[in-house]
C-alpha cells in the first residue's frame, strides 16, 4: 500500500457506476479507526478492530486483481476514523473532482484530504460543495453521462444538491433529487447508495421496500431491469447486501455471507467475488462501493 507519489496527466473521469474501473483513490484503515470509539462512531457490535486489516487487504486485492489502479491517499493521523470510506468526501465528473461537505459531521475535514489527494497526483478540482450544503458520495449515481441522481436525506441536503447542479451545469449534466425515508433515523447512514447499486449498463440491484417511487420511475425511464434484493438479508446485514460495487459491466464485488443476493445477482447474468466484511463493512456501515473513490471510469 504505496502513497502515490507521481503526478497522472490523463485518465481521469466518472460518468457512470458500471464502466470498467481503469483508477481508484483508496485509503488504507489507520489508527483513527482502529482505536475509534464504536458508541461515538456509530459503529455496530461486529466491529473488529483486530480484524480489519485483513478484510481490507482481501477487498484491495481483488479491486487489483480486476486490473484497476489503486491510488493510494497518504495515511495520517489525523483522527478521521471513517475516512477509510473514501467514497464520500469527493465526487468525480468528466471534467475533474468536486469537493462535498460530509453530512455527518465527524467526516468533516476528509474532503481537505481529497484536496490534497487530488492536487497531489494533478486531478483539477472544480469546485466544492459549501456550507449550509452537504453532500455525500453515497447519495450520488449516475444513471446515465447526463444524469446525476441525488438522495436528499440527512447526509445531503437541497443546498448542497442546488450547488451540484450549479457546478455539473457547464458539463451538461442535470441533477435529479430524490427523497429519502427517515428509515433508523438521523444518526444512521441511510444513502441512496444504501438501496441501489448499479451493477450493469442496464441492472440494478435494489431494496424495494425502501425506494423512493419517483427514482424506480427513473431507473425504468432509463432502462434498467431490477434486481430484488432479499429483504432478510438486507435487516441482518444492516443494509450492506446491497452495497456492491461493479469493477466492469456485470462484474461485482460484494460482502461474503448472503447468498441469496448473491444467486440473485448471478441469475441475472452478474459475475460475482466476494471478501469478509464483518469487521470493517457492517462494522462500520460502509460496503465495498463506500471504501472506493473512482478517479477513472472508462
Amino acid at each position: 500500500m504505496n502513497d502515490t507519489t507521481e503526478a497522472i496527466e490523463t485518465g481521469f473521469g466518472v460518468t457512470s457506476m458500471v464502466a470498467p474501473l481503469r483508477r481508484v483513490a483508496m485509503r488504507a484503515p489507520g489508527r483513527a479507526l482502529l482505536e475509534a470509539d464504536p458508541q461515538v462512531w456509530h459503529y455496530g457490535p461486529t466491529f473488529a478492530p483486530d480484524r480489519i486489516d485483513q478484510e481490507y487487504q482481501a477487498f484491495s486485492n481483488l479491486v487489483e486483481r480486476a486490473g484497476a489502479e489503486i491510488l493510494w491517499i497518504d495515511a495520517a493521523d489525523d483522527g478521521l476514523a471513517d475516512s477509510v470510506f473514501t467514497h464520500d468526501p469527493s465526487l468525480m465528473s468528466a471534467h475533474g473532482a468536486i469537493l462535498l461537505n460530509p453530512g455527518k459531521t465527524l467526516r468533516q475535514g476528509e474532503e481537505e484530504v481529497h484536496r490534497r489527494f487530488y492536487r497531489k497526483i494533478g486531478v483539477p478540482v472544480i469546485g466544492r460543495i459549501q456550507a449550509p450544503g452537504c453532500v455525500e458520495g453515497g447519495d450520488c449515481v449516475w444513471l446515465d453521462d447526463r444524469t446525476l441522481a441525488i438522495g436528499r436525506g440527512f447526509r445531503t441536503n437541497q443546498a448542497g444538491i442546488e450547488q451540484m447542479q450549479a457546478l455539473l451545469d457547464s458539463q451538461g449534466v442535470t441533477v435529479k433529487a430524490f427523497d429519502l425515508p427517515v428509515y433508523q433515523g438521523r444518526e444512521a447512514c441511510l444513502h441512496l447508495m444504501s438501496v441501489v447499486s448499479l451493477v450493469d449498463t442496464d441492472l440494478a440491484l435494489v431494496y424495494l421496500p425502501l425506494l423512493p417511487v419517483a427514482f424506480l420511475e427513473a431507473l425504468e425511464a432509463h432502462g434498467y431491469r431490477l434486481i430484488e434484493g432479499d429483504v432478510d438479508e438486507f435487516q441482518a446485514s444492516g443494509g450492506l447486501t446491497l452495497n456492491v460495487l461493479a469493477l466492469a459491466p456485470g462484474q461485482c464485488v460484494m460482502i461474503d455471507g448472503w447468498p441469496k443476493t448473491r444467486t440473485a445477482l448471478e441469475a441475472a447474468g452478474c459475475s460475482v467475488e466476494t471478501f469478509a466484511g464483518d469487521a470493517l463493512c457492517i462494522g462500520c456501515e460502509g460496503g465495498p462501493t463506500c471504501l472506493t473513490r473512482p478517479v477513472w471510469r472508462a
